[in-house]
């Protein structure tokens, strides 16, 4: 019957981001559909795409609202602050609004959003996607990683807790996996940081994090980092897009203020 079909449509490709909203959904054990998003075909630059997302940048996501009318989500911290203020009425990976724990959970995804995303997405660019090898660049954004990764290596051992937020899994720690996990593609050392080793090999091992990771694709940056010609292989061709993107992008733009 149509009224059992999900209403949860994620739009998504294989990427850190994409990722921390379909391991909450199976955490959550919530039914919904996936739309794979072809970012190499610049299918999230396409009108319909805007019309969910403005920004065209996945993931995203479009449920049936309380008013019974679709809402669109965009923003990964977004999208998992709304799935479990809607879905988790028993907080199993998050905290009831208002106490401590709640505003601790937040301080952890406000900094996996304005920091260890965008300082290793730069450190993944400059690594590897940037036309020429520019040190400076590479540098930089890697030594910010590492001291973003130092901060949770920290947390995590000094207080001698499994996850962020004590002993419960949260949407914080979800958001934080997928970039942990892809730690050597922009060239970090994940071993230097052995609480933060541990902490990602726990969450590992929790079910809904293996089964969410392998969507829309199989979720194989461990593989690709052991393989050093496939490792060359695939940065080449995601450069080549990501620099073509780049140069439509300031096509488009061009002559505005």
């Amino acid at each position: 019957m149509a009224s059992e079909e999900p209403s949860i449509v994620l739009y998504t490709t294989q990427t850190p981001n994409g990722i921390k909203i379909s391991i909450t959904l199976e955490e959550l054990g919530l039914p919904y559909k996936v739309q794979k998003i072809d970012i190499s075909k610049n299918t999230q630059k396409e009108q319909w795409f805007l019309d969910i997302n403005p920004n065209g940048r996945i993931p995203a996501l479009t449920d049936t609202f309380t008013d019974g009318k679709t809402i669109n989500l965009f923003e990964s911290g977004s999208i998992m602050q709304y799935l479990v203020a809607q879905y988790d009425k028993d907080y199993k990976i998050s905290f009831p609004p208002g106490t401590r724990e709640f505003y601790e959970m937040n301080n952890w995804i406000f900094f996996l959003n304005a920091g260890v995303g965008p300082m290793q997405g730069q450190a993944n660019h400059f690594t590897r996607y940037a036309p020429e090898h520019i040190e400076y660049g590479v540098n930089r954004y890697q030594n910010e990683t590492r001291r973003l990764y130092g901060v949770l290596d920290k947390h995590l051992s000094s207080k001698n807790i499994p996850y962020l937020v004590g002993d419960k899994c949260t949407i914080a720690d979800i958001a934080h996996w997928g970039w942990i996990a892809s730690a050597g593609w922009a060239g970090i050392e994940i071993n230097d940081f052995p609480a933060l080793k541990a902490w990602e090999d726990r969450m590992a091992e929790r079910p809904g994090v293996e089964k969410g990771r392998h969507v829309p694709d199989r979720h194989g940056i461990k593989d690709l980092l052991k393989d050093k010609e496939k490792m060359e292989k695939h940065a080449a061709e995601n450069r080549a897009w990501v620099q073509a993107g780049m140069k439509d992008d300031a096509e488009k733009h061009k002559g505005k203020k």
